[in-house]
């Protein structure tokens, strides 16, 4: 069995997890991997939670792949995982990857945005969520879900109570939710793409850390 350490930087409380419990981004990468790989064992050092003003703009999301990189001591991988909200998903990834990489290009890093919402993935396969935590046991998915700017209003307008909570059921939501399905969005069909990437990358040879001299790993 290999071991995949993998620091997670994410925006919301939901996907980052309370106190002594996994988020959503934890039990994404453990689900995905579990497929990928039944060979690979994740391991979540630390999820990292910074707002996402923070983290997109200049120096914040250096700072949080430093930081990340530091509580892997060097060694794993880096997932950032955010919402695109209104801006293009792919050039929002691509430079954020870029700006992350010029900080630790000796380890595999991926960066996902989803359509508008880590919930667009959801409602990619709202069948599979049907009856989970008040929704309607006939539920169906949006004909074009990443079209949909309010996913966590759509899911709250069909749950019992009326509202959905990030905090309260993100990750129920994550654990139920059909991987397949959702890969019909196609920000969800790169997250997958990304994850098998990692995980690759991780079991290759480490590269060198030739541009961290002086630092010292925590």
């Amino acid at each position: 069995m290999t071991v995949a350490r993998i620091a997670c930087i994410v925006e919301g409380r939901g996907e980052a997890g309370l106190t002594g419990s996994s988020g959503a981004a934890e039990i994404l990468l453990r689900r995905i991997v579990e497929v990928i790989d039944l060979d690979v064992r994740v391991q979540v050092p630390i999820a990292l939670r910074i707002p996402r003003g923070s983290l997109i703009r200049r120096g914040g999301v250096e700072d949080a792949v430093e930081r990340a990189a530091r509580r892997l001591g060097g060694h794993g991988a880096i997932v950032v995982l955010l919402d695109s909200d209104d801006d293009p998903r792919e050039p929002l990834e691509a430079d954020l990857l870029s700006r992350a990489r010029l900080i630790r290009a000796n380890l595999p890093i991926a960066v996902v945005a989803a359509k508008y919402e880590f919930e667009t993935w959801f409602l990619a396969a709202a069948e599979s969520l049907a009856g989970v935590e008040g929704l309607p046991p006939d539920l169906r998915a949006p004909s074009n879900p990443e079209a949909i700017r309010d996913a966590k209003g759509w899911l709250g307008k069909r749950m019992a109570g009326g509202k959905y909570s990030a905090t309260i059921h993100q990750a129920t939501f994550t654990r139920h939710f059909d991987l397949q399905a959702a890969r019909g969005a196609l920000s969800f069909g790169h997250c997958w793409d990304e994850i098998a990437r990692l995980i690759t990358e991780l079991r290759q040879p480490e590269k060198p850390d030739a541009g961290t001299e002086g630092r010292t790993e925590a």
